[in-house]
């Protein structure tokens, strides 16, 4: 793979590592604090990537939502919200989704080969839609992103996203958020699913950053190696 974004990768879990539990309600595991933390860090970024299964649960619009930071990314000549990406295998997209609606922002999906034909169709001119192959790649991926321009890319989500790029050591950053609570569920999602994570013992991640918000926890890491020249998150524009 050639040239990439830098990638920072944004979550929050419990103290036992689950994003959510096995409940149809969403559980909350940031406060306003935090809320308003990861919308400056999306202010910062060229665009924000989720995987399908979020736009489905979850229906985000993935927009900076204050007014300040968008006029100030327009001062600079740069659309109020960064990109907004989707990665799906199935193509299981509804166009009706609030990521899709017309708000002036860049959309793209990359999907698996044989739903890119199917999946062009049915969102139309909502969004681009890219054969990322199949399975999709998530090297081609990046590369793709980088010729669009995008050089700092923020995923926010779900867990299988976040474990291929840590699997395939294509993160740069982790912002993770701790929440004061267990939720003791083997069957609640977890931060990442499966084994090969280079991020092990012989490769700690290092530890940059430490901050408080109310009873959250916000820990900020450093992959090693980290490219040569990348800023850290506060160093970034």
């Amino acid at each position: 793979m050639g040239e990439r974004p830098y990638v920072l990768l944004s979550c929050a879990m419990s103290v036992d590592g689950h994003l959510d539990d096995a409940s149809p309600e969403r559980l909350l595991l940031s406060n306003a604090e935090d809320f308003d933390r990861v919308d400056a860090v999306r202010a910062g970024c060229d665009a924000i990537l989720v995987g399908a299964g979020t736009v489905r649960r979850d229906d985000p619009r993935l927009v900076v939502r204050s007014a300040e930071r968008r006029r100030e990314r327009s001062a600079r000549g740069l659309p109020p919200s960064p990109a907004k990406v989707t990665l799906s295998v199935s193509g299981n997209l509804d166009p009706s989704s609030r990521l899709f609606a017309a708000d002036g922002t860049t959309k793209i999906v990359y999907v698996a080969s044989p739903a890119a034909d199917r999946l062009t169709a049915r969102l139309g001119a909502a969004c681009a839609v890219v054969d990322a192959g199949d399975p999709p790649d998530l090297g081609r991926v990046l590369s793709d992103l980088a010729a669009r321009g995008v050089r700092r890319l923020m995923v926010e989500g779900g867990g299988s996203i976040h474990t291929q790029f840590l699997q395939r050591d294509l993160a740069d950053e982790l912002h993770l958020v701790v929440a004061p609570f267990f939720v003791g569920d083997p069957a609640a999602p977890r931060l990442v699913r499966g084994d090969g994570l280079p991020q092990g013992p012989r490769r700690p991640m290092r530890l940059v950053d430490v901050r408080r918000m109310g009873d959250l926890v916000l820990l900020r890491y450093l992959m090693s190696p980290s490219p040569a020249g990348e800023p850290s998150a506060g160093e970034a524009r």
